[in-house]
């Protein structure tokens, strides 16, 4: 018997309306987990002899959402989402928290598999040992308020008229895609709840693509057994422990950073990243909890941290916008990233984003490129439907987010994502504009600098398999494996109080009744999936492929020394960062290309992906 898993994963044809049911061998559970790892042995096995045809945006393209092992049984529920990535072109996986990866894993599933196209919108429904196609034309258009409660009410009730003598059905879980996903926004987001998202990646738009509207799940069944229920138990009283011990995240939340990443660290974007240093203390998280908080404590299933707020704007302008805390990405994606240091404009920035079906990251990083090209004078009122997108403005800058989600004027080369848009804008206008552009890989940063040499690690964007994503970064040897962990058991590391990633390991024995030691994780099964996702990145195509030598690299800005603050003047210097590199690549078992070696992949048991990197290295 397989412990801590339903071993049963629905696959969807949306083309031909065909559901079936597959099962994983145990070898491959052991060895791939779940999530994030699992999920890049099914795109693997299934795209990756084809991996550089396959259009992200094209019915090939699997979108492919699963649980792991450790899903509700250690606090911090999550769900993966991930599929070749319409911005970088390799793999990407994405996590949200919330009810869906529960009523799903209730439901009798670790997960879904979407292939296809379906003729006209659908939402797929999985409630107890079933799944079903259902008509979402009249959903499609909505935002994401719109869309979580209309479709809240036809699943209660049809589950009302199916079954009466329940009693009263609570809403389902849920992920969706707003207006961004539904017009293949490169960069949008899979949401959850009013302001969850699956936010790296661009699965909003795979979802867009296929005329899925949104992935819908309702249980009434428990859990899978686990090997050990008393260990289970026991080891969640220590989980918890951890968490009341380590009580400034409940209270905060990581919108706490919104001013002391700028302020202290000197790591936040300002005006797409031309700062990372600012003093305003009205972006502090007393004045957004003053102000604009309006629920203290809001968790998911099973987390103690409860580092959610609900924020609104009460008066002004921006009144009647709602959203989460915003925690610190959004708070900073959507603050001081465009000028906007008022918690009002903030909130309302947020919700806008949210209810858009924008990444609150990726969105953004975008929004603040194009705000910088307008300060410029390179682009002009005139490309932008007559909105002005000045620093600040928060009217204009909603503005900008519905244009480009909506893919109206400018709005639809800024809807390929910050580097394409980059080097489409710069043909058209006649100016490189690409120095500009701050992404790795196509995947849009994380609201965290590198410059001072004390936040993150120099080249941990530029070797991340994932690009962009903050939550995946290598600090060599291969530590990036840890990510792929949290990934694929699939938790929360936010969750996690003090001593609670030490314990992940107790809580895998007891749960799947499989030892596995960190040691084993980091050197072979983690390192496994990472080098996978490291070669289809290099595979890329069909319309961008990476060159490691060459985008194995910071943006140019962040070579420029910090222009204020108590770190200005920092920066790396560059050709020490490419010695740094090298020596990097042979950690992680790369050749001086960046390319897999034929040892490392062999060694991994992968001579299939092997074989894949030969005309690479030639």
């Amino acid at each position: 018997m397989v412990y801590g898993y339903n071993n049963k994963i629905a696959e969807v044809d949306l083309t031909t309306g065909e559901v079936t049911e597959i099962s994983m061998e145990e070898e491959v559970l052991q060895q791939y987990v779940g999530g994030r790892g699992l999920a890049t042995k099914i795109l693997w096995d299934r795209l990756g002899s084809k991996w550089r045809s396959v259009d992200s945006l094209g019915p090939e393209n699997l979108l492919v959402a699963l649980v792991g092992p450790l899903t509700g049984y250690m606090a911090g529920a999550r769900i993966c989402v991930t599929g070749k990535s319409p911005l970088t072109n390799g793999i990407v996986g994405s996590t949200t928290s919330g009810e869906y990866p529960m009523e799903l894993k209730c439901a009798g599933f670790d997960g879904i598999i979407v292939k296809g196209k379906a003729k006209s919108p659908v939402y797929i429904l999985v409630t107890d040992g079933r799944v079903e196609i259902r008509d979402a034309t009249k959903y499609w258009g909505m935002d994401g308020k719109e869309t979580t409660q209309a479709i809240n009410k036809e699943v209660r009730d049809l589950m009302k008229e199916r079954d009466p003598a329940f009693g009263l059905w609570k809403e389902p879980g849920m992920l969706y895609i707003g207006p961004a996903g539904e017009n293949q926004v490169r960069n949008a987001a899979v949401m959850g709840k009013w302001s969850h998202a699956c936010g790296y990646g661009g699965y909003g738009a795979v979802m867009g693509s296929k005329n899925l509207k949104a992935l819908v799940a309702k249980a009434t069944g428990p859990l899978p057994e686990v090997a050990d229920s008393k260990e289970v138990s026991a080891l969640q009283e220590k989980y918890y422990e951890g968490c009341f011990s380590d009580p400034q995240r409940s209270f905060w939340g990581t919108g706490a950073g919104g001013y002391t990443t700028g302020a202290q660290a000197s790591s936040e974007p300002v005006r797409n990243w031309q700062e990372e240093w600012h003093n305003e203390k009205s972006i502090g998280a007393i004045n957004l909890e003053t102000r604009n908080w309006v629920k203290r404590y809001w968790a998911d299933f099973g987390c103690a941290r409860n580092c959610l707020k609900l924020a609104a704007v009460k008066s002004g302008p921006f009144k009647g916008a709602i959203t989460d805390n915003p925690d610190y990405e959004l708070e900073a994606y959507c603050g001081p990233n465009l000028g906007i240091y008022d918690p009002d404009g903030v909130v309302y920035m947020a919700a806008v984003i949210d209810d858009l079906g924008h990444s609150g990251i990726n969105g953004p990083n975008t929004m603040a490129f194009a705000a910088e090209l307008y300060q410029r004078g390179i682009l002009t009122k005139e490309d932008f439907n007559g909105i002005e997108p000045k620093w600040g403005d928060a009217l204009a800058m909603g503005k900008l987010a519905k244009l480009i989600a909506e893919r109206k004027a400018i709005g639809d080369i800024l809807a390929e994502g910050t580097y394409r848009a980059a080097v489409k804008i710069s043909e058209m206008k006649g100016v490189d504009v690409t120095k500009y552009a701050i992404h790795f890989k196509g995947n849009e940063v994380g609201a965290h600098g590198i410059r001072t040499g004390h936040h993150f690690p120099y080249l941990g964007y530029a070797l991340s398999v994932q690009g962009g994503d903050h939550t995946s970064i290598p600090r060599p040897p291969m530590s990036e494996a840890g990510s792929a962990l949290t990934d694929s058991i699939v938790v929360c590391t936010i969750s996690m109080g003090r001593g609670g990633r030490v314990l992940i390991w107790d809580f895998y024995k007891a749960v799947t009744g499989w030892d596995m030691t960190q040691e084993e994780w980091m050197d072979v099964n983690g390192r496994r999936i990472i080098q996978i996702q490291r070669a289809v990145l290099l595979l890329g195509g069909p319309d961008v492929v990476w060159d490691p030598l060459i985008d194995d690299d910071n943006p140019p800005r962040w070579y420029e020394p910090l222009p204020s603050g108590p770190y200005k003047g920092s920066a790396p210097n560059r050709e020490e960062l490419m010695k740094e590199r090298a020596n990097a690549y042979t950690g992680m078992g790369w050749d001086e290309r960046g390319i897999p070696t034929t040892e490392e992949l062999k060694k991994l048991g992968l001579q299939d992906v092997d074989k894949a990197m030969e005309s690479l290295r030639k």
